[in-house]
């Protein structure tokens, strides 16, 4: 059986929160106050609540990229990728709309996918260290696809899932092709 961590119930009473109300409104003390922890112990665990939800993003993401081997695809990871985001909508709207620093949230989630593609890379490709130009491909994918993500959550473009995942697919840069395909 696996057990929740503190992380994980901070987190569950987060998201619950979040369910009825705008991020930007929900404090500390009211995440604490709904699972029984106190402020001491959420500060242990986590800086303030976007440190909690870059936390939650960073393990969605890094969920779907430890899949791809021979028979999970980079193309299937996508499709996993745009699914997670649709089912996740509602709550990632609220994130988008109702937290106060839209581009750091936007930066910080395009960090976040870059440093999981990197470090894919690396692994699957044996390297050490990727060219500087490799990183800037890495980059600007991941730039572009978190900006379209987020605003196809927030209503700006109306696509499938599998549309979705296939403009991801399609947007790769050629020269990270060798990599993921």
């Amino acid at each position: 059986m696996k057990r929740k961590t503190t992380k994980d119930i901070l987190l569950e009473s987060f998201r619950e929160l979040a369910e009825s109300n705008p991020v930007d409104r929900i404090t500390i003390q009211e995440i604490v106050d709904n699972c029984g922890y106190s402020p001491a112990t959420f500060y242990r665990q986590f800086q303030d609540k976007y440190d909690l939800i870059a936390w939650d993003y960073s393990k969605s993401v890094a969920k779907i990229m430890e899949k791809i081997d021979g028979s999970y695809t980079w193309k299937q990871s996508l499709l996993d990728g745009a699914e997670h985001f649709f089912r996740e909508k509602d709550y990632l709207e609220n994130l988008l709309r109702h937290t106060g620093g839209h581009d750091s949230f936007v930066r910080y989630m395009t960090d976040i996918n870059c440093s999981a593609l990197e470090k894919h890379i690396l692994l699957t490709s044996g390297q050490e260290k990727l060219s500087s130009d490799e990183e800037m491909y890495i980059r600007l994918y991941c730039m572009g696809t978190v900006c379209l993500t987020c605003e196809w959550i927030l209503g700006l473009h109306e696509a499938t899932v599998e549309e979705l995942a296939e403009i991801y697919m399609n947007s790769l840069p050629a020269p990270l092709h060798k990599y993921l395909l």
